[in-house]
């Protein structure tokens, strides 16, 4: 079996924010990760977009398989029909910053629009006259359609959803929905005063070389964040090292989801980092008791390429009572009670492996077969006990990698043809209905226009895209605002329904000057931060899933200082998390001081909270 080669020597991590060294090309023999191998495909390639049956009894691709119907509005009759896409029909590219495009005949809340009746007299041509009076009357029952179904298309929900997997702190939030409507059903309440004060900082640990800090959670009792070879609990309101837990080697994986104990799962590395290579693999798998410090297990395996050395890994997370890893060696799961091994890498002959998981309240693997150059990728909803795939989609030619948005509803980003060339990693999004494993629908994101991210090598990477209310959530890349003035920048958030793959016709707009950035669903609501203009503080706002009205959560102080905590943080390389008053930023990578170093530089940080009165 062909082993990959090691990295190279000094390798920094990848600048986009991933764990440890970066990711060798995949393997020529890599594992199917399910515990058992697949067998080939015994048809021709459908292409994507068709599901591939869940196998019965053993895994494996070729079942006949039937073209679900195009789906969105109908073409307006005077532009040309789209041609079909993989046997979908596009939703058509919604104009600048993602303003809605009108379809012919929408329907709204039930609502039609009307018809003109047919000329009397057996088709003659209508008089002028009438023409208007028609028109007219179109235009009245339009209004009323139109108000009719704005007056129900926001609004609180009812009771919140219940998030089976935990609790999911990252950034690309979750499934959720906000009770019986759209929006509302969140947690976060307004506090009594929205002003928050610095509540603590703390600055950059020391470190010989650049170093991956990736990873944060906040519970009741802890914000916890990696330090060099360890995990480091601080007192959430000022600050205080509560415990700390030495690890054997730098944490390289950081779930972004925890259980409702607040357990998290890590990836860690079995020794510490010397020179001159400042790198080791990251094989070590773990679960750590938030609130205690407490490593409650930790474990490796061996197999698929990585024969009889132990796999490595790249990212980890968390569903239910399974913890999943995946990385280029193949795809492993773990009972969350014990570490207890539910599937390994395997090898096999069709060069398969699991590339990683997303998970939350589903687990959904993303899978490659075939060679580094021409690879063939599904994505396949598996049971999280035995590694089975529940449903499969192929994505279409040209996909080299995927990333999970949210498990449930499936939505999956992914850069095809490698032709984003923004470093967003995103040309399209697909909503995958999970069960049957078909295309629901495929949602064109122009690079120059949505400002969503994924780090395409790791399966659960995605910020700024957020899920909930049977709709995708993006926000605009920055323009200019309404004064014309230079640092004017603002952007918008974006609403697509996943059904018809459709802009709706609320947005959100952050203002002059201010740009939002989504972290997390909150019920129905969005939880996103505002990046203030120079001298001003940010703020945490509630957005409501179906309105896209904002209310104000709590507001940072001004600060002109270039020593600033809030404003030294880079937010593509920072991790922003929100709860209950409290806002915490921290860095994801640490780099050696400079050998030239003045009292005068600006101060970096690993961490700086702010949060409101208590």
């Amino acid at each position: 079996m062909t082993q990959p080669p090691p990295p190279p020597p000094n390798q920094p991590p990848d600048p986009q924010g991933g764990f440890g060294a970066p990711t060798p090309p995949p393997p020529q023999q890599p594992e199917p990760g399910y515990g058992y191998p697949q067998q080939p495909p015994t048809q021709p390639d459908q292409g994507y977009g068709y599901p591939a049956q869940p196998p019965a009894p053993e895994p494996g691709y070729g079942y006949p398989q039937q073209q679900p119907p195009a789906y969105g509005y109908p073409t307006a009759p005077q532009q040309p029909q789209q041609q079909p896409y993989g046997g979908y029909q596009q939703p058509q590219q919604p104009p600048a910053y993602g303003y809605p495009t009108q379809p012919q005949q929408p329907q709204y809340g039930g609502y039609a629009q009307p018809t003109p009746p047919p000329a009397p007299g057996g088709g003659k041509k209508l008089s002028a006259q009438l023409q208007i009076v028609i028109a007219a009357v179109v235009a009245v029952v339009l209004i009323v359609g139109v108000g009719i179904w704005y007056a129900n298309s926001g609004g609180d929900g009812g009771d919140e959803a219940k998030n089976t997997g935990g609790t999911s702190q990252g950034s690309t939030g979750g499934g959720s929905t906000g009770g019986n409507g759209l929006g509302g059903g969140g947690k976060e309440k307004v506090p009594a005063d929205t002003k928050a004060k610095l509540a603590f900082q703390v600055t950059e640990p020391k470190v010989s070389d650049i170093t991956d800090v990736s990873g944060s959670w906040i519970t009741d009792k802890a914000f916890v964040k990696p330090g060099v070879n360890s995990l480091v609990g601080y007192d959430p309101d000022k600050g205080g090292v509560l415990w700390t837990l030495p690890l054997t080697g730098q944490v390289c994986g950081a779930s972004r989801h925890i259980t409702a104990d607040n357990k998290a799962p890590i990836l860690f590395e079995a020794t510490k980092r010397v020179a001159p290579r400042y790198y080791q693999p990251c094989t070590e798998v773990g679960v750590v008791d938030l609130n205690t410090g407490k490593l409650l297990w930790s474990t490796s395996v061996t197999g698929g390429n990585a024969g009889d050395q132990k796999a490595r890994f790249n990212e980890v997370t968390l569903s239910g009572a399974t913890v999943a890893a995946g990385g280029t060696d193949g795809g492993a799961a773990f009972d969350l009670a014990n570490g207890n091994p539910r599937w390994k890498p395997q090898a096999n002959d069709q060069n398969c492996y699991d590339m990683g998981y997303g998970g939350g309240e589903a687990l959904v693997a993303v899978r490659k077969c075939g060679q580094y150059d021409s690879p063939s990728v599904t994505i396949q909803p598996i049971n999280p006990m035995t590694g089975a795939p529940l449903s499969q989609f192929k994505m279409p030619t040209g996909v080299k990698y995927a990333s999970v948005v949210s498990t449930k509803p499936l939505v999956v980003a992914t850069d095809i043809g490698d032709s984003a060339g923004d470093g967003s990693g995103i040309t399209d999004f697909f909503s995958i209905d999970e069960k049957s494993g078909k295309l629901k629908a495929k949602i064109t994101a122009d690079p120059d226009q949505y400002a969503a991210r994924c780090r395409p090598t790791e399966v659960e990477s995605c910020s700024k895209a957020l899920v909930g209310n049977g709709r995708l959530y993006v926000p605009t890349e920055e323009h200019e605002g309404s004064t014309g003035e230079y640092g004017d920048e603002t952007n918008e958030i974006i609403a697509f329904d996943l059904t018809t793959g459709r802009t709706v016709p609320e947005k959100a707009d952050a203002g002059d000057k201010y740009t939002f950035v989504p972290l997390r669903m909150d019920g129905g609501n969005l939880i996103v931060y505002k990046e203030p203009p120079y001298g001003q503080g940010g703020r945490i706002v509630s957005v409501d899933g179906g309105t896209m009205k904002e209310t104000l959560l709590l507001e940072n102080p001004a600060n002109k200082s270039l020593d600033s905590p809030e404003s030294s943080f880079s937010l593509n390389g920072a991790e922003l998390l929100y709860r209950d008053g409290r806002f915490f930023i921290s860095a994801t990578l640490v780099s050696k001081p400079r050998e030239n170093a003045s009292p005068n530089d600006i101060k970096e940080y690993l961490i700086a909270s702010f949060a409101v009165a208590r």
